[in-house]
């Protein structure tokens, strides 16, 4: 994975090749202030942005009153413990500024986009941040697929949500594996930047298939239920190979959890916060949250107490 095509999968240059396939979306510069504003840990009250607040606002109400945001190549994930709803829908730029806050992955972005290059030496390329916002759908899990492809060749499909067994996969493997082999040649195959990209992929109700990410082909992507050593070498996938008369002809891998047994943790589970804290965030545990009160009040009057011995 080079750095040019960690660019070349940034939303804001593959969402106008693909924008017919895909979830409706717009894009907004993020400006320095605010960037930094991301990135300073030690802000607790988020500063105003009057302008950039006013411009988010009426794109959120253009794609019709709630959003999923995320940045150039990631979404905030991993920070969906610390919402409400623990959903990563949103309807102002708060919500946004929440989860962008909270999230490892937002802070990769903005970081360490060229991570795991091949070419680590050369000099990154410049890098204009945005923030993207597209229109909040219910996606369900068990329709999302990541894709990998190869010289332009599909060559593996996996389940998105690895951690659950969803009994209609194994029901309609042939006919999920059929209508993302037929996507993929009919409206991505030679048409984006690179010839190794990870696609990833909603297959709705109707059968019908909506592009929804572009990632790098490279460590810095989650291979899921694939090795990043097989995929690249393919050599475990070439079992799945059949010769033609004239060329040879391969059908992709096609991966998904077989049975309860096989349910896994979420990897997000190791971004989130301990129970004690959620329940005195959320108020579920009075016990808890009383002790806490009584506590954070013994803490200030031994701080008043101190502040009086130093002025006498």
């Amino acid at each position: 994975m080079k750095k040019e095509q960690v660019v070349n999968c940034q939303f804001s240059v593959w969402y106008p090749i693909f924008k017919k396939h895909t979830i409706k979306s717009l894009i907004l510069p993020l400006p320095q202030n605010v960037i930094d504003y991301l990135l300073d840990d030690g802000t607790l009250v988020a500063p105003e942005f009057p302008e950039f607040n006013s411009k988010v606002l009426e794109a959120i109400n253009t794609l019709g009153g709630c959003v999923f945001p995320k940045l150039n190549w990631s979404a905030p994930r991993d920070a969906n413990w610390i919402a409400l709803n623990s959903s990563l829908q949103c309807q102002s730029l708060s919500d946004i500024f929440l989860l962008f806050k909270s999230s490892d992955f937002i802070t990769h972005d903005l970081t360490q986009p060229f991570l795991h290059s091949s070419d680590e030496d050369s000099p990154n390329p410049a890098i204009n941040y945005e923030l993207v916002l597209r229109k909040w759908s219910e996606l369900l899990p068990g329709g999302e697929f990541r894709c990998f492809i190869k010289e332009n060749k599909l060559i593996g499909i996996s389940q998105r949500d690895y951690t659950q067994y969803y009994h209609h996969i194994s029901k309609q493997e042939a006919q999920i594996c059929h209508s993302i082999q037929e996507f993929f040649s009919q409206h991505v195959q030679y048409q984006f930047l690179d010839e190794d990209f990870v696609l990833d992929v909603y297959r709705d109700s109707w059968g019908k298939v909506w592009l929804i990410d572009l990632n790098p082909f490279g460590e810095v992507t989650d291979s899921l239920l694939f090795t990043w050593e097989e995929l690249t070498s393919g050599n475990s996938l070439s079992a799945n190979q059949e010769e033609g008369d004239t060329a040879q002809q391969v059908s992709p891998v096609f991966r998904y959890t077989t049975s309860d047994v096989t349910v896994q943790p979420s990897p997000c589970l190791s971004y989130r916060i301990p129970r004690d804290f959620v329940d005195l965030s959320t108020g579920e545990d009075a016990y808890k949250l009383i002790d806490f009160l009584k506590l954070k009040r013994q803490q200030e009057d031994s701080e008043e107490e101190v502040e009086e011995e130093v002025r006498q």
